[in-house]
């Protein structure tokens, strides 16, 4: 089985994109972890298949909450198991239905995405895209255990559509010792797993109405990667939750691979950034 994709990335997380508007080719866990494969497959952090909404079963849903959600991002991880939402590949999504010719968006207009964590609105920028996360839950407490930690540190569970933990270290030196190459190791385990997220605040934390944070994350089915949009997005809602009254609703997050905006505005959080498709080809399937 050949099939067409393209490679992309928003802020060096990225993704082997494939195009099946009527949810034709719907591919196996191990198909799609054979695209992500960084030795022998594509390789990327997941896996996105643009497909129709009323031409899946997760459709349904997102049609009878938007039927103006035409597209659905059907996105896996590496693994090949299944996610809620990925704040970067939805960004570099639009962009690739646009290279496709599926979708026509000017610069300040927007479009509304089915994916399994809702419907997400996105908004066409001049660098790149802005996606509305939606309404989000700060809440909960939970210790983090990681390699090279020399602690258990408290962490604070964050939900963007998807779930995160996130966990305050004390400066850079600490965050860059982290190894990450195993999963963090959350108590009491969330039922379906999480993203963790270590954050170092910026010095100073705010600077002309901005915060500013440093953060490394552990995704839940691909590991470390180089950037997670939600987990930028829940990095900057738990910070702002400890920084208390007076705390900024505007935020800058760098990462390994570079950095994205985050803000907040009537209960809903929004990540901006940049999407960038790299290169197409072809690949057989067994």
């Amino acid at each position: 089985m050949d099939i067409a994709f393209t490679k992309g990335h928003g802020t060096g997380n990225d993704f082997v994109l494939y195009s099946d508007p009527d949810g034709r080719l719907e591919l196996d866990a191990t198909q799609l972890a054979a695209l992500a494969d960084r030795h022998f497959g594509i390789g990327g952090d997941g896996v996105i298949r643009a497909v129709r909404s009323a031409s899946l079963p997760e459709g349904a849903a997102a049609l009878a909450e938007d039927p103006g959600a035409e597209w659905f991002m059907d996105y896996h991880n590496a693994d090949g198991s299944p996610a809620e939402m990925c704040g970067n590949g939805i960004r570099v999504y639009g962009a690739y239905l646009l290279a496709e010719g599926l979708l026509d968006l000017a610069i300040g207009e927007a479009v509304h995405i089915g994916t399994r964590g809702g419907v997400r609105v996105l908004t066409r920028t001049e660098d790149g895209f802005e996606v509305d996360l939606g309404p989000y839950v700060v809440a909960g407490d939970a210790m983090v255990s990681a390699r090279r930690l020399d602690v258990d540190r408290p962490g604070l569970a964050v939900g963007v559509g998807n779930p995160h933990v996130v966990v305050a270290l004390a400066d850079d030196d600490e965050l860059d010792a982290l190894d990450l190459s195993e999963a963090p190791v959350i108590a009491p385990a969330p039922p379906e797993g999480a993203n963790v997220e270590f954050v170092v605040p910026g010095e100073p934390l705010i600077s002309g109405g901005v915060g500013r944070i440093r953060m490394r994350v552990h995704e839940r089915g691909s590991g470390e990667t180089l950037s997670c949009g939600t987990g930028a997005a829940a990095a900057a809602l738990a910070t702002r939750s400890w920084a208390g009254e007076g705390a900024p609703d505007v935020w800058r997050v760098r990462v390994p691979g570079g950095e994205v905006g985050v803000r907040v505005a009537d209960g809903h959080v929004h990540l901006s950034g940049p999407a960038t498709l790299v290169f197409d080809g072809a690949v057989t399937l067994p």
